[in-house]
Formats: structure tokens, sequence, C-alpha cells
């Protein structure tokens, strides 16, 4: 709503530019800067004046033919001929569906800059046009800087870590997202073959129309939410249930008792992960341990079933002191005089945590709950460093068992240059999470927990 209102009301100021717009206020349609030299502004007026000259040649000269281009992408392949004069045969030039597509997406968000330029152009002639008509004074170079050392800092501080953002950020991730509706794979390899436009096909191919492809998405869109839900909430309510248990009255030494549960933090998580895959292996420390004494051997990373159970196991040796020193402080917060009026009332320990602890930790906790439930759709370490995604399988396209489908995106861009379809897989996990988000952000926040908690 307010963005809607925000947009009419810009709207609104340039229509009426257009119709009660003096002679200056329209001349600076035609020539951008024309108000602020009329008014003396000149560093305004060299700056609009210049900018649109270098915009516009920027477009003539190259950015109309690279927004033309996105079309195609690209129509001339490199060949190889046999040069007469060398004797060897030699690679002509060929067209770069890559840059094609970068430098076409790079000329529309710049075009974006120049309409909006354009824009600040008209609403500065029509300001100063309001303000000769008001009698006041028109701001000349002075009153800019001091503005923008001072009223206007944020805009000054903000202006260039904005264009970095748009070029880093913005930029690629559209690059990115219109990947997924090109044919771009390891048999469309520009310059020597290009690739253009498929539309929906890639997202097609996920949901129905390549069955060995679509069934590797569902599997793993499938243990995608099983590992996401367990590796979330087991570590929440083991996390919790460990503070409660230090923070007892019973326990003593709660300092060392911390220490040693945060040390696994202190060691960084890669190590841990790649150490405990070396120790679970089929030929690792634990089997051969096992076999010596006459157990049978466990394939804790090579079966499909319990690889999957390791993971979630191995995720809490990591994941709960995270949980633990979140829990703990808030745990200190909740008044004693409920658990005194509980356990007068006859409540014992599991009815104190349900219906004391449990409650008023979710009121507090929720938003991490949240943002852990989707760290964990992504979590990218515990999977790949632990198993590899394996056990590889043949139901699944270049993907493992225990692959979530972040692993499986960067398999298939890394491993078999797919990126295409790892390009629509990235925009579905996007998603999916960004939708869990808003959601459950959105309940949590309208229901008002942590306000109404008594």
């Amino acid at each position: 709503m307010g963005s809607r209102l925000f947009f009419e009301a810009h709207m609104k100021l340039f229509l009426n530019a257009i119709k009660q717009g003096n002679s200056k206020t329209r001349l600076s349609f035609l020539i951008p800067g024309f108000s602020c030299f009329a008014h003396k502004q000149f560093v305004r007026g060299f700056i609009f004046l210049i900018s649109h000259i270098l915009l516009v040649l920027f477009f003539i000269f190259f950015g109309f033919e690279r927004i033309l281009g996105l079309k195609s992408l690209g129509t001339q392949t490199q060949e190889k001929i046999f040069s007469e004069a060398r004797g060897i045969y030699i690679y002509t030039q060929g067209d770069n569906s890559m840059l094609f597509l970068l430098f076409g997406v790079l000329s529309i968000l710049v075009f974006i800059g120049l309409c909006f330029l354009y824009y600040l152009n008209i609403r500065n002639a029509y300001k100063n046009q309001l303000l000769k008509e008001e009698g006041k004074d028109i701001p000349l170079f002075k009153t800019d800087v001091d503005r923008l050392l001072n009223a206007k800092y944020h805009v000054t501080v903000l202006s260039l870590p904005l264009v970095l953002t748009i070029l880093f950020t913005v930029l690629p991730l559209i690059f990115m997202i219109l990947i997924a509706f090109t044919n771009f794979d390891q048999n469309h390899q520009p310059p020597g073959n290009l690739f253009t436009w498929v539309g929906l096909d890639n997202f097609l191919d996920l949901f129905y129309n390549n069955k060995i492809i679509s069934n590797t998405f569902f599997s793993l869109l499938q243990w995608t939410f099983v590992w996401a839900f367990f590796a979330t909430f087991l570590n929440y309510i083991f996390g919790m249930l460990l503070a409660i248990l230090i923070n007892s009255k019973a326990v003593h030494l709660k300092k060392m008792w911390r220490t040693f549960f945060v040390m696994t933090i202190a060691i960084p998580q890669f190590v841990s992960l790649l150490l405990m895959s070396k120790l679970l292996a089929d030929q690792g420390t634990i089997n051969q341990v096992l076999m010596k004494y006459g157990f049978d051997f466990i394939p804790f990373l090579t079966h499909g079933t319990v690889a999957k159970i390791t993971v979630i196991i191995v995720n809490l040796w990591v994941g709960v002191p995270y949980t633990m020193l979140i829990t703990s402080g808030i745990l200190m917060n909740i008044p004693q005089e409920m658990y005194e009026a509980a356990r007068i009332d006859g409540a014992g320990p599991i009815k104190q945590f349900y219906y004391i602890s449990l409650p008023y930790m979710l009121s507090v906790t929720a938003p991490y709950l949240i943002t852990q439930f989707v760290g964990n759709i992504n979590n990218f370490n515990v999977i790949y460093l632990l198993t590899g995604g394996g056990p590889l399988t043949l139901k699944y396209f270049q993907a493992g068992e225990t692959d979530l489908l972040v692993t499986w995106l960067y398999k298939l861009t890394v491993n078999n240059k797919d990126y295409s379809i790892a390009s629509a897989i990235g925009i579905i996990i996007f998603v999916i999470s960004a939708t869990i988000s808003l959601v459950i952000f959105g309940k949590v926040t309208k229901k008002g927990r942590e306000g109404t908690f008594q």
C-alpha cells in the first residue's frame, strides 16, 4: 500500500510538470538540466546534462544492440576453418550467449537508471518553478553540499553501496534467474554451441516432463523437508533440555559443563564433519573397532536410510551447543515464582517444562526457529562434508540419497554443467524458503506471543 502511494505521488508530480509547467520546465523535457542553468544551479545542470549525454551515447553505440541481442542470445557460432596462408586450422570468432545475456540485462538496468535520472531532472525543474512562484530562494551548490553533509547525509553514504549492490548482487541475481529459462547445459557451451530461450521447459522437466529428473526432484524435496524438520527441532528440543539440565539446582559446576559443550563450537564445523566422515567410513575407525570385537559391519554412510539417520545424529553434535547457549540466557529470565507455584500445585518436571518452559521459549525464539528451519533447507556443509550426498543411486539424476536440493544444485553446476536446471532449482528453493519465512513469521508476529505470555 505504501509503495503504491509513493509511486502515485511521483507520477502525479510528473504529470503536473507536463500540464502546469512553465517554459523553463517544459524545455527541461528536451534539454536535461535547462531549468538548472536558468536558475543558476550550474553544478546540477552540468550533472544532468553530461550524464544524459553519456547515457544516450552508451545506448547508441552499445546498449540498444545488446538489448536487441536478448531475443536470440547470439547467432554466430565459433567455427573451425583451414587457413591456407598459415597451413593450420584456426577458430573464427563466434558470439557468446553468456555475454549477450549479461550485457543485455546490464543495458536494461542502465535504461532504468536513465529513466530515473530523467525523472529527477523533471522533478527538479518543476520544484524550481514552484519555489519561484512562492517567492522562495532556489537552493544553489553550497546549499546542496550542506544538505548532503547534514540532512541528507544518508543519501551521500548509501549512494555508492547502492550502486555496488546493483552491479554485484542484483545484476548477477537477474542473470542467474534468466538462465533458468534457457537451455544452458553441457551440450550448449558458448561460443562453440550457443544457448537460447526455452521458456518453462526446465521447470516442466523438474515437475513431470522428464521422469528421472522429476523423480529426483520430488524425492530430494521430500528428504529436504524431513532433514530440515529434524535438524531444526531435534537440535532445539535437545539444546533446551540440556540448558534446563545444566541450570538445574541439582547440577554443580555449571560453567564447566557449559564449557565442555561449547568446545564443539570452538572447533570449525568443517573440521568436525570431515573427522566424523573418516570415523564413520566403511573402513573407518568405528567399524574397525566394531568388527574387531565381533560386531557386524554398520554402513553408516553407504546405506540410504542409515546414512540419513547418521547425518541427523551428527548434526545434533554440531548444533545442540548453539541452541543450549541461546536458551540458557532465556531460561534464566523465567520468573522462578512460576516454577514454585507449579510445584505447590503438584506439577512435576514434565508438566513444568510443557506448560512453563516450552511456551515461554517458543514465544521468544519463534523467529530463531524460522530462520533455522530455512537455513537447514539450504544446509550445504553438513550433508556435503559428511556424506558428499551419497550413497549414489541409479534412481536419481546426478544425485545421491542424502543430497538436499541445494547440494544437488551444486553437483549439477560443478560436475555436470547443467546450469539451466540448477538455476530452476535455485528459484524453487528461493520461493519455498521465502514463502515459509513470510507466512510463518507473519502468523507469529500477528499473534504477538511474546507480548501476551503470562
